[in-house]
């Protein structure tokens, strides 16, 4: 039995669910990256990042290629920068409604 789309998506947004996941696919959109250098803008122990990648890699939503030690890894496409894209968009309109309904308790909050 195939699974309904509703879980695919599920299960595609649970493997987006991890902050050093999202943060590696933040880095990989200006193009491809050694692990070294994503070690170093990420400041997570080595085995972390290494199980992270594995996840991302399984997934198909990045590739690795290996020249002699050295793994470099990219976005397996252009979607996933829209994605992130506009998980910006909407989290700046969901933070800006907070914002709005802060000031508004506060514009409206009186002394006792």
């Amino acid at each position: 039995m195939p699974v309904p789309l509703y879980e695919a998506k599920a299960e595609f947004f649970r493997m987006l669910g991890h902050p050093v996941r999202i943060r590696v696919l933040e880095l990989l959109q200006d193009g491809p990256k050694p692990v070294r250098d994503l070690l170093a803008e990420i400041e997570v122990e080595p085995s972390n990042l290494s199980q992270q990648l594995a996840v991302l890699r399984r997934s198909g939503i990045v590739t690795a290629t290996r020249t002699g030690s050295t793994v470099v890894y990219k976005l397996a496409g252009g979607d996933v920068a829209e994605l992130l894209a506009a998980a910006r968009r909407i989290l700046s309109e969901l933070l800006a409604g907070r914002q709005d309904l802060l000031h508004e308790l506060r514009r409206t909050d009186v002394p006792r």
